[in-house]
């Protein structure tokens, strides 16, 4: 039997287990990238790990979130992340210089090898062949120490394309029309390959347009075979030596099948206040529209920018709306200034705004009250722009330009019958990706040898090993679908505390409810109780970090997202799964204990676990761990765990310098 591209790359990289679904594996990790928000913690890890120097083929430190500095704690963490960049061998990409996917395409992202990212779009270079993962910041640093990456084995899914893309419809249509026929969980605990005669007719960028995306399925990750289209962006980008051919074999099989005919495509749009919640164009066309933004790691590179100057070209954006372009990375903008595009977006109307991260996490371009924001984005979760009661919609660059026109949300086919000189503006690449490389600073240019903390810049906690008794009040019941966002906003006064856990936790799931944190401390332990997909959406590990500092010693949820659950372990909190009945009888309030020596049956591999409410009832929860899991479980997380085995010897040994 033939391997899928998948399965080839995995292959070559495992350590240990075997290719089988659902059987844990470790895999030899060659790029990790973290970034601003994610990375304070990464490096305070490697830190407290006592390691000398970054053991991976590359790893990169980007600063995207923070980059307007609105503080001293956050200039402070990126001076903190340039000094450990340079300290312990890593690339340094400084505030402004872009997204760290879109600059890691740019510069690092190559077919064939791995890379675990503290971000959850870290997939984005699966269009380039590279099988790409986010992961929890203490994995990345684990990963950077010379150890290998753990994961269950996913099922691989084969999406074949077929057809090609008729005007106006863009790559931004392949993803939400799969969000549209799977939700966003149903991707979980799947890899999703794309094959088929369609995927030739896409560039790589949009091929990355695509994978970025793949994350809001829930998906592990995403990847595309190489080809000439992969061929091409690399010679345009200035790397073509790392060029490899990769194919699934021809018998390979695959665990299922979705069909996308791109032929039947047309504008979509993803209305308020999911990903997934995803109709045509046209059946919301008229609905004012007061803001657009196009750009993000989804769709801000120059190619994704470019139509969007060319719709506009001899035009105005409507007098009610603003726009703004928030390009991925710097590059971007500066091939399209020396083009004149710019100049060009900018006499129409438009606003250009550093390259970040920002306006994607409600940090800059708020949207106003009652209004409605059109982005290109690929996220837009209640609240998450800025402000609590958003109404923001996600589509393409095209449907994106075309409301700023219009002042409504407009199908562009429509508004091109009625502009008799707009014409589909498709897809075009530079003839070469020439800008300047000041602003990403190699290791052998570092400017720094050894960490430079401010006073914001804390320790990292540390749990102890897990209790054999377990009890406490239910702290908090939510619904389905809790995010990240959720139990850790990412607004710009909250992100300023990400490398000071005791500050952070105090806004631990305020936005559910603002006495969280308060009644988390009083109650010296507890439980977290929600509904399905609890922990959707980023990898930022102070979702579980924070509500550990604040003594919550586990959650009952009916099921979990993969990167959360993941670090839950990591930082020692029990994910335990319930059924509907449970969820729906137990109440915030209840008093919850785990019947079981809990250490005893972590370590022991027991799956099944008897929870007691109120000395009233009981019910069934179990827990979905492999060995190393309840290992980590067991000595209260994983930064506790690999120091244990380091001081024992049975850790992977990094190699010498």
């Amino acid at each position: 039997m033939g391997q899928t591209l998948t399965e080839k790359i995995l292959d070559d990289h495992l350590v240990e287990g075997e290719l089988e679904t659902g059987e844990e594996i470790g895999i030899e990790i060659d790029q990790v990238l973290t970034q601003d928000t994610t990375g304070t913690m990464v490096w305070l890890q490697f830190e407290a790990m006592g390691l000398d120097n970054v053991q991976t083929e590359l790893a990169a430190q980007y600063c995207d979130h923070q980059t307007y500095q609105f503080d001293f704690k956050n200039t402070d963490d990126h001076r903190f992340l340039r000094s450990a960049a340079g300290t312990y061998g890593a690339h340094f990409s400084r505030p402004g210089n872009g997204i760290c996917h879109n600059v890691h395409r740019e510069n690092f992202a190559a077919p064939g090898k791995t890379l675990l990212g503290s971000d959850s779009h870290t997939p984005t270079p699966g269009g380039l062949g590279e099988l790409a993962i986010g992961a929890g910041g203490i994995d990345i640093t684990v990963a950077m120490g010379g150890a290998p990456y753990y994961i269950e084995m996913p099922e691989v899914v084969n999406v074949r394309l077929e057809g090609e893309l008729p005007d106006w419809a863009t790559a931004k249509d392949v993803i939400l029309e799969l969000l549209r026929r799977l939700s966003v969980k149903g991707g979980v605990g799947k890899i999703l390959e794309y094959t088929g005669p369609g995927v030739e007719t896409l560039t790589a960028p949009e091929r990355m347009t695509i994978t970025n995306m793949g994350t809001e399925l829930g998906a592990t990750t995403s990847i595309f075979p190489t080809d000439e289209q992969t061929q091409d962006y690399l010679e345009r980008v200035g790397r073509a030596e790392e060029y490899v051919e990769l194919q699934p074999d021809e018998d390979a099989e695959y665990d299922d099948e979705i069909v996308v005919d791109l032929s039947d495509l047309e504008p979509l749009i993803a209305q308020p206040s999911m990903p997934d919640n995803v109709v045509p164009v046209r059946e919301v066309a008229g609905t004012d529209v007061d803001q657009v933004i196009l750009g993000s790691c989804t769709n801000g590179g120059y190619e994704d920018i470019l139509p969007g100057a060319k719709m506009l070209e001899g035009r105005e954006v409507d007098k009610k709306t603003d726009m703004i372009v928030a390009p991925g990375s710097k590059q971007a903008s500066e091939i399209l200034a020396r083009q004149g595009w710019v100049a060009e977006m900018m006499a129409a109307g438009v606003n250009f705004s550093e390259a970040t991260c920002g306006a994607c996490i409600g940090i800059g371009h708020v949207p106003a009250s009652d209004s409605v924001s059109l982005r290109t984005f690929n996220r837009n979760f209640e609240g998450r722009s800025g402000i609590e009661d958003d109404n923001v919609y996600l589509c393409s660059p095209e449907v994106a330009t075309a409301a700023a026109i219009a002042g409504e949300i407009v199908d562009p086919r429509d508004l091109s019958d009625e502009l008799d000189d707009l014409e589909a503006p498709g897809v075009e690449l530079p003839e070469e990706y020439d800008a300047s490389k000041t602003d990403l600073i190699s290791p052998d240019e570092a400017v720094d040898d050894e960490l430079v903390k401010g006073p914001n810049i804390g320790d990292v906690p540390l749990k102890d090993s897990l209790d054999s008794n377990l009890a406490g009040p239910t702290l908090l019941k939510m619904e389905d679908n809790i995010t990240t966002d959720h139990i850790i906003p990412a607004t710009q006064d909250i992100l300023m505390y990400r490398s000071n856990v005791p500050k952070l936790s105090e806004f631990t799931l305020s936005r559910i409810d603002e006495t969280f944190a308060d009644r988390a401390l009083e109650a010296d332990g507890g439980f977290l109780v929600a509904g399905e997909n609890y922990g959707q959406g980023s990898s930022r590990e102070h979702a579980a970090l924070c509500p550990m500092y604040l003594g919550v010693e586990g959650v009952l949820a009916q099921s979990f997202a993969r990167i959360h659950k993941a670090n839950l372990f990591n930082f020692g909190l029990i994910p335990l799964t319930i059924d509907e009945d449970t969820y729906e009888q137990i109440e915030q309030g209840d008093d919850v204990e785990i019947v079981d020596d809990v250490a005893e049956a972590v370590k022991s591999g027991q799956e099944e676990f008897t929870v007691r409410v109120n000395d009233d009832w009981e019910a069934t929860a179990h827990l979905d761990a492999s060995e190393r899991e309840r290992d980590i479980l067991a000595a209260g997380g994983k930064l506790a765990h690999t120091k244990a085995q380091a001081e024992s010897g049975d850790s992977p040994a990094p190699a010498d310098d």
